[in-house]
């Protein structure tokens, strides 16, 4: 059975949802052959999204860590190659939930300036776009919330020697996000629900 730790957010920048939210309380009922999960829902807090999620790995001590986040404007389900070792808010973006709105900061000093997802990315994107769901590998994480999160996450396995695959995944604007902003590019989250199958049951078959 391969342990598998699964994390979303909680809403930002003014939305009242956050697909990968729904995305957790959804995969909470769910049955994976080959697969034990555990769900997080993690605050849009610099730094405090990251440490709660690296204490439910300390806790749970998973095989694997597929994190979740929210990318409005993308047109496709979107596996991250690469974390860089920086938040950086730029102007006219939206500060975290606490209104921090960091400049240029290094998110762990001394660390490499980047660090790969160790997920099955390129299967991952073969595999959902077998099943006719858009997806495509990202080049960059951005330097916000998402990318801090991805980053400490592998910074943390790489520092403890962990045997644990992990890496970070950005979702659509869900339909629901649509209706409220039509010209946004969306996707149903039952079809992102599926994606996340498939992903979870690559990350097994790998």
């Amino acid at each position: 059975m391969v342990k598998i730790l699964i994390s979303g957010f909680e809403p930002f920048g003014g939305d009242a949802v956050n697909p990968t939210g729904e995305l957790m309380e959804a995969l909470a009922h769910e049955v994976i052959e080959g697969a034990e999960l555990k769900t997080v829902l993690l605050p849009v807090h610099f730094d405090e999204c990251a440490d709660l999620l690296i204490a439910e790995m300390e806790s749970y001590q998973p095989d694997a860590v597929i994190a979740c986040g929210l990318a409005k404007g993308r047109t496709a389900i979107t596996p991250e190659r690469i974390a860089v070792n920086v938040k950086d808010v730029p102007p006219g973006s939206f500060a975290d939930n606490q209104g921090q709105h960091p400049v240029d900061e290094l998110i762990v000093e001394g660390s490499p300036d980047g660090l790969f997802s160790t997920l099955p990315i390129r299967a991952m994107v073969s595999n959902i776009g077998a099943a006719g769901i858009p997806a495509a590998v990202s080049n960059t994480a951005g330097t916000y919330i998402c990318n801090n999160t991805m980053y400490r996450v592998l910074d943390h396995i790489r520092l403890k020697q962990l045997p644990i695959r992990a890496g970070f995944v950005h979702f659509p604007a869900s339909t629901e996000m649509a209706v409220l902003q039509p010209s946004v590019s969306s996707l149903p989250i039952p079809m992102m629900l599926d994606a996340l199958r498939i992903m979870i049951r690559t990350v097994v078959a790998e």
